[in-house]
């Protein structure tokens, strides 16, 4: 089996946020949803289990993150184009979301970054990696490839 990943993220309200989700164009697994839990389907190998609060606690003793005052992970997800980080962006804002910070454009690589319903951060970016290198040195806040 190759490795997979499944972000959990908890949800205030499970139906909500598929439909948030939907109208950026995502799909959901429905082999992992029901009344609980909902698989929000980000590529072959990567998912977001989007759970709801009560159902997220009985996975750790740790209580769930105020979003409107902490953040507890920015999921990145990189797409093919600029065109396709400004039309999910303008999904997301449509849909409800609030945009986090400006558009941020090193040439090289070009990303948004919105807040979800339930404030979760998301980074939606496009990277030229023949252009990376030294010029990702430059960027502030980002790894070298």
């Amino acid at each position: 089996m190759a490795t997979k990943i499944f972000i959990n993220l908890p949800v205030k309200e499970l139906k909500r946020s598929m439909d948030f989700f939907t109208k950026l164009g995502f799909s959901f697994n429905p082999r992992f949803t029901d009344q609980n839990a909902a698989c929000l389907v980000i590529s072959d190998s990567i998912y977001a289990m989007l759970v709801m609060e009560k159902f997220f606690l009985t996975f750790t003793k740790k209580q769930v993150c105020n979003t409107a005052t902490h953040a507890e992970t920015i999921n990145a997800i990189a797409v093919g184009s600029r065109q396709q980080v400004d039309t999910i962006m303008q999904a997301a804002l449509k849909a409800g979301a609030i945009e986090h910070r400006p558009a941020q454009d090193y040439g090289w690589m070009y990303g948004r970054s919105f807040q979800d319903l339930d404030g979760h951060l998301w980074e939606v970016f496009h990277m030229d990696e023949s252009k990376a290198g030294q010029a990702a040195a430059s960027a502030p806040g980002h790894a070298s490839v």
